[in-house]
């Protein structure tokens, strides 16, 4: 069983590429036909052309002359059809892009109207929720500015008692600064003074040493004018008296 059925499967498939082949070949053959067909229309074609170029080039050639003026009326008569048409076509460009700036004009105020009209519609329909909205954030912003007041106030407070501390500060250290200036310019005027009174009291005790020195030079000149009187007078006193007596005779 397992032979014959190995051997009809050989056999279909042998047939198969057997029909294929055929197919195959059958198909070359018809692509080559249709080839040879197409090739010699061509060469049939080409050759028809080549007759009618060589025809017309003889008659272009012979009526060439008589065909020039018509040529140069239909030029110009066309150059004319054409400018018109362009013309014509500007001038239905511009219509049409007038007609459509019109149109979204009107488009755009029918627009706007109807916008204005829905939102005044939904304002009269949400009037007393818009109220209450505007209320409560007038509230709102109330309460915020009231904050802000306040922290503002607090601020400016802290920056009035830091100004005030360093106020204080400055003047604490401002005193200072003068007391030991003072101190230090009382320490100076006792040392002047000292070196004054001790100036005072060396000048005292030159005076007393001149007057001092004088009132013993004026004893010493007394006593010796006094020892010279005395010495006058002893010699006054140790000269012989002289006696002087008259005798009578």
């Amino acid at each position: 069983m397992g032979r014959s059925r190995s051997r009809s499967r050989s056999s279909s498939r042998h047939r198969h590429k057997s029909k294929r082949k055929k197919i195959v070949r059958s198909k070359s053959r018809s692509i080559s036909r249709d080839r040879n067909r197409r090739d010699r229309g061509s060469r049939i074609r080409s050759r028809s052309r080549d007759v009618k170029k060589g025809s017309r080039k003889r008659s272009f050639s012979s009526s060439s002359s008589s065909s020039d003026d018509d040529l140069i009326l239909r030029a110009k008569r066309r150059e004319e059809e054409e400018k018109k048409a362009e013309m014509e076509r500007q001038r239905l460009l511009r219509q049409k892009e007038l007609e459509e700036k019109m149109i979204e004009e009107e488009v755009a105020r029918r627009v706007e109207e109807l916008v204005a009209k829905r939102v005044e519609e939904e304002l009269e329909k949400r009037k007393e929720e818009i109220e209450a909205e505007v209320l409560r954030r007038v509230e709102e912003a109330k309460h915020i500015m009231e904050l802000q007041m306040l922290n503002e106030l607090e601020s400016q407070r802290q920056a009035e008692l830091e100004a005030q501390k360093r106020k204080e500060e400055e003047e604490r250290k401002k005193r200072q600064e003068l007391e030991a200036i003072m101190e230090e310019n009382n320490k100076k005027i006792e040392e002047a003074q000292r070196k004054l009174a001790e100036e005072q009291l060396k000048l005292v005790e030159e005076q007393r040493k001149i007057l001092e020195e004088k009132q013993r030079l004026e004893e010493e000149e007394q006593r010796r004018l006094k020892r010279d009187q005395e010495v006058i007078l002893n010699k006054k006193n140790a000269r012989p008296k002289l006696s002087f007596s008259l005798n009578a005779k």
